[in-house]
């Protein structure tokens, strides 16, 4: 990351900063700075190393005589312990060549992607702002500079910091009304080219009200209409409107819902601009103003633009993430297996995505029947949660059946040939997964015969709740390119048991240790027992899958029959559940 300007590196905050105009910083919830842009370094004489972990306050607040300014007199302390947004004027920052800088600051609260609160802070040199309010076509709208400059930063941090396209637009409400306008409405582009009008949003007293009566579908755009917002929405031109403009003989669809508008909303003068993205135009913005004394001139539109603009990089980004998923969920969907049907066993089958992943990843599960009568369970994880990962595990779930139906062999000895052919023939680096056989044996009774190729072991619950993991059988992962044996290992599954599958975003919890996740598993599945199995398996996912999971979870339950027809724990059903069931 360039030095200039550092933050999180998980988070947009590093570039967020670099493109405000003026110097910025964001300090953590202690007070400490974590990202600071190129324009605070050099108005503050100090390398962006030098400022970054350092407490802002003891660094920077000076009093009028260089001295260190006591937390208790410093009004910027007080609003940031408060988080709430201040402003002040006529203050001093130290330079690290030892000068006071005249600074008028505004702070405010920012989302920078992470779970700790952050605190934005603008600042300018106080002669320059005096300099900048000199120039009237520099201010807009009764904001200073340092507002204007804010507004624009506040802007950035909150839109750029969510992939969805509602939230985005919610924050980019909160963030113009009543500040700049009375009225914001939204107008977007689909993918279709159909464009719908997605906000009508009206500032009363401390409330903001949608309209929905005035939002919904809109006519077509004109290509060649003059009106003000068809030209918005060709991305053609910023234009200043009223009343007035729309009382002529309407040209389109969009220029007669215009002028029902206006007439709804009682807008006396507002502002149209394209919603344009370095791809596209995705819409128009609006403001409007109905009942404060100024109108709207050329002047504000610059500063309109370039919000519609961070919008837009907002909502581009919003869309493109949609579309990731909708291909991984249509991909995952058509990967996930038909469960086959057993006479006598019943299996359950779920599949969770990762919730900030692209609804797909490398977990993944599969049970098939053999020619030689045995039903293949297995369950692996390659590595990754991308689509990359997704076609990794296409190609390791189809080349297992391959062989599994081609080859009457041992558990171990198909994995052994599976890992062979991943080396070589696919660019899955790693993978870990258990490759089970099922069969019903000579006296009726149900038996599993497995290998483990470094993957969590399977969990067999009893009928009365006694759990017990099957750690025998296990090797090593596959991918590593060690040609070791790998053992085999054989259980009975008495009957009305149930055998446990799973992938490890079930029971991984940051900050935990893996052997607390299996024991709240082994807890939990002990006591669900008695539960049929499709109730056994949506509350163990429940209750067992971390709040802050960050992975994605699939999982294959068994039950064998009970001992008697009617005992409640037997049914001769194989079940395919959807995967978004849970979600």
């Amino acid at each position: 990351m360039d030095q200039r300007s550092r933050g999180p590196a998980d988070t947009p905050v590093g570039g967020a900063l670099a493109a405000i105009g003026t110097g910025a910083y964001v300090v953590d919830e202690k007070g400490c700075i974590i990202a600071v842009n190129a324009r605070a370094a050099q108005l503050l004489a100090r390398p962006a190393e030098d400022l970054v972990g350092r407490d802002a306050h003891d660094l920077l607040h000076r009093d009028a005589r260089g001295q260190p300014m006591p937390t208790s007199r410093c009004s910027m302390r007080q609003a940031f312990h408060a988080g709430r947004t201040a402003q002040a004027e006529g203050e001093w920052f130290a330079r690290g060549d030892g000068s006071l800088l005249p600074v008028n600051w505004m702070i405010t609260p920012c989302d920078t992607g992470g779970r700790e609160a952050a605190t934005l802070v603008v600042f300018h040199c106080a002669q320059q702002a005096q300099e900048a309010g000199r120039r009237p076509e520099l201010v807009t709208y009764a904001l200073t500079e340092v507002e204007r400059l804010a507004l624009l930063a506040q802007t950035t941090t909150q839109l750029t910091s969510t992939l969805d396209a509602n939230e985005a637009l919610r924050r980019l409400v909160s963030l113009l009304v009543p500040r700049l306008a009375d009225w914001v409405v939204v107008d977007l582009i689909t993918e279709r080219d159909e464009v719908w009008r997605a906000a009508v949003v009206h500032a009363e007293d401390d409330a903001l009200v949608h309209h929905e009566e005035l939002q919904g579908p809109m006519p077509p755009v004109p290509e060649e209409s003059p009106m003000p917002l068809s030209r918005a929405l060709r991305g053609v031109s910023s234009t200043l409107a009223g009343p007035e403009t729309y009382q002529q003989p309407p040209d389109s669809g969009i220029a007669v819902e215009q002028r029902r508008l206006f007439e709804a909303t009682g807008v006396r003068s507002a502002a149209i601009v394209p919603i344009r993205s370095a791809r596209e135009v995705l819409g128009a913005l609006t403001l409007g103003r109905a009942e404060t004394a100024e109108d709207f001139t050329t002047a504000d539109l610059p500063l309109i633009e370039d919000l519609a603009r961070r919008a837009a990089v907002a909502l581009d980004n919003a869309r493109l993430y949609q579309r990731q998923r909708k291909v991984a969920e249509t991909m995952q969907n058509h990967l996930l297996p038909q469960l086959p049907h057993v006479p006598g066993l019943e299996m359950i089958a779920r599949y969770l995505p990762a919730p900030d992943a692209s609804q797909v990843g490398g977990d993944w599960y599969d049970a098939f029947c053999l020619s030689d009568g045995a039903t293949v369970l297995t369950i692996g994880d390659v590595v990754g949660h991308d689509l990359d990962a997704a076609a990794g595990m296409a190609q390791v779930r189809n080349m297992l059946r391959a062989y599994a139906w081609a080859q009457q062999e041992p558990p171990s000895r198909i994995v052994e040939r599976l890992d062979e052919a991943i080396t070589h023939i696919t660019d899955v680096p790693m993978a870990t997964m258990i490759f089970a056989r099922v069969k019903q044996a000579d006296d009726g009774h149900w038996e599993l015969s497995w290998t483990n190729a470094g993957h969590p072991p399977p969990l067999l619950i009893s009928r009365d709740g006694i759990t017990r993991y099957l750690t025998d059988g296990h090797g090593i992962l596959l991918g590593t390119g060690t040609r070791a044996p790998r053992p085999d290992a054989t259980a009975a599954l008495p009957a009305g048991s149930t055998l446990l599958l799973y992938t490890d975003g079930l029971i991984e919890e940051p900050g935990h240790s893996l052997d607390a996740g299996l024991d709240r598993l082994r807890q939990h599945a002990a006591a669900l027992a008695h539960r049929p199995l499709v109730s056994f398996t949506d509350q163990l996912l429940r209750r067992v899958r971390p709040a802050d999971n960050d992975d994605d979870v699939a999982l294959l339950a068994l039950r064998a029959p009970g001992k008697n027809a009617g005992d409640g724990h037997s049914a001769p059903l194989a079940v395919r559940t959807d995967p978004r069931a849970l979600t």
